[in-house]
């Protein structure tokens, strides 16, 4: 059993039956927060309760089975392998004054965006709260070793958040308790393509974290055709929902746009996005398309790119072009699971 899918009452329900004290959760819990792949590292918890443990529990459920890096380093794409077969990965990304994990909370996305890699291969599962976790302990375990912490979590990696909206919200409550990671839910993003009801929902749990919309596109006919789930939750409704949020939780919204060369990079669309959020709590986040084998989508070139920044931050907006990490990587979501997939069909593993 994964040690971190037991409740703390549950947890020191265990130790209690070994005669341990409730402060050995606590202890156990620290450690993993700080990257400990196993419980034998966890040197000052008593050898027969690090037996025990390693008798009852396993540290992680994740099996790592791929791994690439970019960026001369700054940029680590893993692959791990869950319980029962699917796969996801994680990108932890270093910056000067942050630590970053782009987590997965889906094996694969039933949004099915013709851009992405992720929606290339079936919809696998939801996951669990713990198998989010155990994405940020390795990555913590990572960091530890150069002397960094994880600092920053964004729910961008494999699937849909708010589809696995419960997983998700405990996930970042966790994150969040200083009794583990610690992590301010302000440092944490929750992306979603626009799960109204969810976006709702997630107003009224008291967690301030940045939400982000992955919007794409400023009118309903091309976004049905980027974002396909537009067509039950449409752009406006979306909007005010976001709208909302920020309202209540007093946190800017972040609106994701990848540019698209020749498609959603226009006079046109600048102008229908500066419309849309014209007056909102809002802040653009361009996004240049990283390539996708055996999709239309290109690129914009980088005249192209500041064009478009400009011609949005004309419109009143307040825009960035996100820094694009890993090209060299697969760094796009669902790329190295791909590749990584496609090279054991050709070696014939399943």
């Amino acid at each position: 059993m994964p040690l971190l899918s037991l409740p703390a009452a549950d947890l020191e329900a265990w130790f209690a039956a070994q005669a341990a004290p409730a402060y050995r959760r606590r202890q156990v819990w620290a450690w993993l927060a700080h990257g400990a792949s196993g419980f034998a590292e966890m040197h000052d918890v008593p050898k027969p309760l690090r037996q025990a443990l390693e008798r009852d529990f396993r540290a992680t459920s994740l099996r790592s089975i791929a791994a690439s890096e970019a960026d001369h380093g700054l940029t680590t794409k893993t692959l791990y392998e869950l319980d029962g077969g699917h796969s996801v990965e994680a990108v932890v990304m270093r910056y000067a004054d942050r630590s970053t994990l782009c987590i997965s909370s889906q094996a694969g996305c039933p949004i099915g965006c013709p851009f992405c890699a992720t929606g290339r291969f079936p919809f696998g599962r939801n996951l669990k709260a713990h198998e989010i976790l155990e994405q940020a302990v390795d990555a913590q375990r990572l960091l530890a070793g150069e002397g960094r912490r994880l600092s920053h979590v964004v729910f961008m990696g494999m699937g849909e958040p708010m589809a696995n909206y419960r997983a998700v919200v405990d996930a970042v409550r966790r994150l969040a308790d200083p009794e583990l990671f610690g992590i301010s839910p302000r440092r944490i993003v929750v992306s979603t393509s626009g799960l109204i009801p969810r976006i709702e929902q997630l107003g009224e749990e008291k967690l301030p974290v940045t939400l982000a919309i992955s919007l794409h596109a400023a009118r309903d006919e091309l976004r049905d055709e980027l974002v396909p789930i537009n067509r039950k939750y449409r752009l406006r409704p979306l909007v005010d929902a976001a709208q909302s949020y920020g309202e209540r939780t007093g946190r800017r919204v972040s609106y994701e746009w990848v540019l698209l060369a020749g498609v959603n990079d226009t006079e046109r669309d600048a102008g229908e996005l500066g419309a849309l959020l014209k007056g909102r709590l809002a802040h653009v986040n361009l996004i240049p398309f990283n390539p996708v084998d055996g999709t239309q989508y290109r690129a914009p070139d980088r005249a192209s790119i500041r064009g478009f920044k400009e011609m949005v931050e004309a419109r009143g907006l307040n825009v960035t072009v996100r820094d694009t990490r890993g090209r060299e990587a697969d760094a796009a979501c669902g790329q190295l699971h791909e590749r990584t997939m496609r090279g054991r069909q050709v070696a014939g593993v399943t």
